[in-house]
């Protein structure tokens, strides 16, 4: 039996570059130059956010690094700033738990910057134990869904007065476990941290359905984006996802790795007919037969939309 491990564990070593190099994924072969644009990135203080915010910034944009901890974001900004020679990368508080927080983002910005071309929604939280935000919606939903999906709504006609522009929603593969339960979106009646996270996940994938039909003609597009299984500090919530993480390092993408996709939907040329699809790899996905529902995109739209007390025509 010793034997036996042995062997497996020398094929593992031996074999873990070409594992690493199938499991990288597709990379983003935009040659796209972003000199005058202006970026807004959520969650850019760590992990795939902050490696966004880095090509984006080597690329010449003028990068808003939205988040929470304004500390983090601050040394986040200027290893991005030294590395990429870009002064113009900005960080502004921004916690989508608050919906207080998010207006007061939004007026800040808008009151900035007269243009904004690119906006990627990819803060989040995965697996947290039951609580809620500061409005009282579930941690997930609220944070997840809701928080950027009142942001989008806040930051819309900027947008649309910067066309063309695109919109990116960070969703993940889970979404296909995922399910809108109507009679308990708060998860009051029953819940699961790891549910609750593919729950939200395809809440983003719906959303980005529904806000491409609605946009549809405007100039502005919309991509829903699966990073793959990447090294970041989205599991520090789950002991076992953290050890499974370090013990399947061979298997999980960088943050580099799972910032590619992010990227090709902010920067491939030609993108514009498939507004409102998902994105894995660089490439588009299949998705989940529950987030083809329209029925149940505009229904979640109108719920949230009711939760936010916001009217979004």
């Amino acid at each position: 039996m010793l034997g036996v491990l042995t062997t497996f564990l020398s094929f593992l070593y031996f074999t873990a570059p070409s594992i690493r190099k199938f499991f990288a994924g597709g990379v983003c072969r935009s040659n796209v130059q972003l000199p005058g644009k202006v970026v807004v990135i959520t969650g850019a203080n760590t992990g795939i956010g902050k490696e966004t915010a880095k090509e984006l910034a080597r690329r010449g944009a003028r990068v808003y690094i939205a988040c929470r901890d304004v500390l983090k974001g601050e040394s986040a900004a200027s290893e991005i700033r030294a590395d990429t020679k870009n002064s113009q990368v900005l960080v502004r508080k921004l916690d989508l738990s608050d919906t207080k927080s998010i207006r007061a983002f939004a007026e800040g910005f808008l009151a900035e910057e007269k243009q904004l071309h690119i906006l990627i929604n990819n803060a989040g939280v995965m697996m947290c134990p039951y609580s809620k935000t500061a409005d009282g919606f579930e941690t997930h939903l609220g944070v997840n869904h809701l928080g950027h999906f009142l942001l989008t709504h806040l930051l819309l006609e900027r947008l649309k007065e910067s066309t063309p522009a695109r919109v990116v929603n960070l969703s993940s593969v889970v979404h296909h476990a995922g399910k809108i339960h109507f009679h308990d979106l708060q998860s009051e009646k029953h819940y699961s941290r790891g549910m609750a996270y593919c729950h939200s996940k395809l809440a983003n994938v719906l959303f980005t359905r529904e806000l491409a039909r609605r946009l549809k003609g405007s100039g502005v597009t919309t991509y829903a984006v699966h990073p793959g299984i990447v090294s970041s500090e989205l599991v520090r919530h789950s002991f076992l996802l953290c050890l499974l993480w370090r013990l399947f390092s061979p298997f999980i993408k960088s943050p580099w790795e799972g910032a590619q996709t992010s990227l090709h939907c902010a920067l491939a040329e030609g993108l514009e007919p498939l507004s409102g699809k998902y994105f894995s790899d660089c490439k588009k996905a299949w998705v989940s037969p529950k987030s083809r529902d329209n029925k149940t995109a505009e229904r979640l739209w109108n719920v949230s939309c009711e939760l936010l007390g916001i009217q979004w025509e």
